[in-house]
């Protein structure tokens, strides 16, 4: 698969993402500061998980084939348990969410600062928390 087609069918995951969990979720943790302050540390997690797979190997890959390959490893692992994607349907149901949605609501939060085509080398290249 080309460098374009890749980085294309991983944008159209974490659209797909955004629209489940990350349109709801972002409001939710920019609303309520405990909820943030949880999605940040998630955040800081898989920006950490990521560089590092980056670093220990020779390839530059574009930040949105990393993060849609994470995100899409947390959904098969879902569908291997037989669990279900729990997103919660409003800003305080987001209090109580599991730590598969937390985690993925991290990775919308990644992906809404990624431009299309830029890799992801080091810790530098993904977006801060700020």
């Amino acid at each position: 698969m080309g460098v374009r087609r890749l980085e294309r069918s991983a944008r159209r995951v974490l659209d797909r993402l955004h629209e489940q969990v990350g349109a709801a979720g972002l409001i939710a943790a920019a609303a309520i500061p405990g909820l943030g302050a949880v999605v940040d540390q998630h955040t800081a997690a898989v920006r950490d998980i990521l560089t590092v797979g980056v670093e220990s190997g020779a390839v530059v890959v574009a930040g949105s084939v990393l993060l849609a390959g994470y995100a899409q490893g947390v959904l098969d692992h879902l569908r291997e348990s037989d669990r279900p994607l729990r997103v919660p349907a409003d800003p305080i149901g987001w209090l109580h969410a599991d730590w598969v949605s937390v985690r993925l609501l991290a990775v919308c939060a990644l992906a809404k600062d990624l431009r299309p085509g830029r890799p992801v080398g080091s810790t530098g290249n993904l977006p801060s928390l700020a």
